[in-house]
């Protein structure tokens, strides 16, 4: 186990010790090819789990989506090794190879949903968590800028961080020169861990009535604005399978109200519940819950809730930072971790289609691969569950790729 996992124990992970340990081993021992498999999902189903580890039948048939979505199934992919101003012209490139983001932008508030998972910024690697696991400062930066020179009338940056400070007393904690982002034009802050500033909560319905959530409670922020945009990295996640723009959007959800000590505005521990039923301390159910309709286990409800989010909150433009990041989990808690150096920048204009091409990035040839096969081994598909909806292209030959070549742009996380 690394050492970084035991001090932080309670406050970022999102369910018990026990069932960590198994999920971390089952990925590590995935990557490693160490035969573990097998074990794990007897494992699994000896703890009451659902039965993991095999496959199930084959993807379902992908549904027919509209014009639109089918137009906007456009992935930029673009060589970029580093930060500074590589990163720069990469975004600039990127843009450029989707259309350009002004119609998408101009005049408009943008709101940037970030990666600080954990809020813990020891380092890993020896190095910056932002070289690792959490948004780059510099990849921000670069996004913000491009943003407003397409003709974003304001930039919010948001996450639902662990800490009770302001988001940008914690982004500087991180390393982030706030000031040269607040240069660039209107810059806002919003830690969406609870109401904020605001007098209430917004709610956002599922269009197809949900997996597991038919409506979502959040922080006005991701209401009011015009458009959403997942800028995060490149990883896997232990159960998820992948971590990608889809899954990113799984912190907009508050603390107050999903997390361990909800319902509770000065709440900041993590979203056990979301991943584990039996963990939520309120009343009824969590707000806007269906009967819960799967075993409860983190490996079946997040990618469902990951796929309700996404039909309820769309995402508007994706940006998956492949330049430097980590394998085999989330996070340094994840157990056997490595650095990843795949040096691309992912750029797409409808998220379903940009984590399809993250996910073939990686080095799994399938997005639409059915639970019981890596990177899905033991968790369902949140990609598949979230093209069963109709809200992107997961279909790698349907997508419009651009820039560099798949064959040249992968770089194999198993």
């Amino acid at each position: 186990m690394n050492s970084f996992a035991p001090a932080h124990w309670s406050r970022m992970c999102p369910y018990s010790r026990r069932k960590f340990l198994k999920s971390a081993l089952s990925l590590a021992g995935i990557s490693a090819g160490a035969g573990l498999a097998p074990w794990l999902a007897r494992a699994a189903e000896e703890e009451g789990e659902v039965t993991l580890g095999r496959p199930e039948a084959a993807a379902p048939a992908a549904p027919k989506v509209s014009s639109s979505v089918k137009s906007s199934a456009k992935v930029a992919l673009v060589r970029c090794r580093g930060f500074g101003t590589e990163v720069h012209a990469a975004m600039a490139k990127a843009f450029d190879l989707v259309g350009g983001v002004a119609p998408l932008v101009r005049g408009k508030t943008v709101t940037v949903k970030i990666n600080l998972t954990g809020s813990d910024f020891s380092r890993v690697f020896d190095r910056p968590v932002g070289d690792s696991y959490m948004t780059h400062p510099e990849s921000a930066l670069a996004l913000a800028s491009a943003l407003f020179k397409a003709g974003a009338k304001r930039v919010r940056f948001v996450e639902s961080t662990q800490r009770v400070e302001l988001l940008e007393q914690t982004v500087l904690d991180a390393g982030w020169d706030v000031k040269a982002f607040e240069s660039l034009g209107q810059v806002e802050w919003a830690n969406t861990r609870n109401l904020g500033g605001a007098s209430k909560y917004a709610t956002v319905k599922v269009p197809s009535g949900g997996y597991l959530f038919s409506e979502f409670t959040l922080n006005r922020a991701y209401e009011d604005t015009d458009v959403l945009v997942s800028l995060c990295k490149m990883k896997n996640h232990l159960t998820c399978g992948v971590t990608l723009a889809m899954k990113n959007i799984f912190g907009i959800t508050p603390n107050a109200l999903y997390g361990d000590e909800a319902p509770n505005e000065h709440a900041t521990a993590g979203r056990g519940p979301l991943h584990n039923r039996k963990a939520y301390r309120g009343q009824g159910l969590m707000p806007g819950e269906l009967k819960p309709t799967v075993a409860d286990s983190a490996f079946l409800r997040v990618p469902r809730i990951v796929a309700d989010l996404n039909e309820a909150r769309p995402i508007h433009l994706s940006v998956i930072d492949g330049i430097v990041s980590m394998k085999g989990g989330e996070g340094p808690w994840a157990g056997d971790v490595k650095l990843t150096t795949p040096g691309v920048l992912i750029v797409g204009l409808n998220a379903v289609s940009a984590d399809a091409v993250g996910t073939a990035v990686m080095g799994y040839k399938d997005p639409r691969a059915v639970r019981g096969t890596v990177p899905f081994a033991f968790c369902d598909n949140h990609l598949l569950l979230a093209e069963q909806r109709g809200i992107g292209v997961l279909e790698l030959g349907q997508i419009d790729m651009r820039g560099l070549s798949l064959r040249e742009a992968i770089y194999p996380y198993s």
